[in-house]
């Protein structure tokens, strides 16, 4: 079993945890998140912090290892609840090339990047999408997956082209650039 798994969640001020069942919620300042847990594994709240545990006993942990190994990741997912709930999560997605740009129009990310047509994305319930100077996307909001998924599916549209680096980048990442062809100057 993994230490990490063994340390108390500490929650800050404003925070509120709720167990229900196989359930814990979580409420804050910017909202609410839920995360249902496994039934081998157990979640203790005292008001002042959040501990995980196993159900399973001691002779059987070899056969539930897996119970195990899943606790530092539900640990994990906690944290970043609490995180979500105090700050949002804000992923930066920027657009390259000429005359591509983006828009939100009525709840859609409206994005014309060079197809015959523009490219419409519902944006989901619970995240914002900005976009500044038609070029520049923010996708903000309290869960961090849905963040990294909606992100994602935008660059998915059109990822950066690896010869004149056009397309759909997240801010700060590095695309390395081929050589194209060069001129063909055999002699005879």
């Amino acid at each position: 079993m993994g230490r990490l798994a063994k340390k108390a969640i500490v929650i800050p001020q404003g925070v509120k945890i709720n167990l229900d069942g196989q359930t814990i919620n979580i409420s804050g300042a910017k909202g609410t998140l839920s995360l249902p847990w496994p039934v081998d594994l157990s979640v203790t709240c005292d008001g002042q912090q959040v501990m995980l545990g196993s159900n399973v006993s001691a002779e059987r942990r070899r056969l539930f290892r897996k119970t195990e190994e899943k606790l530092g990741l539900y640990r994990k997912l906690i944290l970043n609840m609490i995180a979500g709930i105090t700050k949002e999560f804000e992923k930066i997605l920027e657009i390259h090339g000429i005359g591509f740009k983006a828009e939100v129009k009525s709840k859609k990310l409206v994005l014309e990047l060079g197809f015959t047509h523009p490219v419409e994305m519902e944006i989901p319930e619970g995240i914002t999408v900005d976009v500044v100077k038609n070029t520049i996307i923010y996708v903000r909001g309290i869960d961090k997956q849905l963040v990294g998924n909606f992100a994602a599916r935008v660059r998915a549209i059109s990822p950066p082209e690896s010869y004149k680096g056009t397309g759909i980048r997240y801010r700060g990442e590095y695309v390395r650039q081929k050589v194209g062809k060069a001129a063909a100057g055999g002699t005879k």
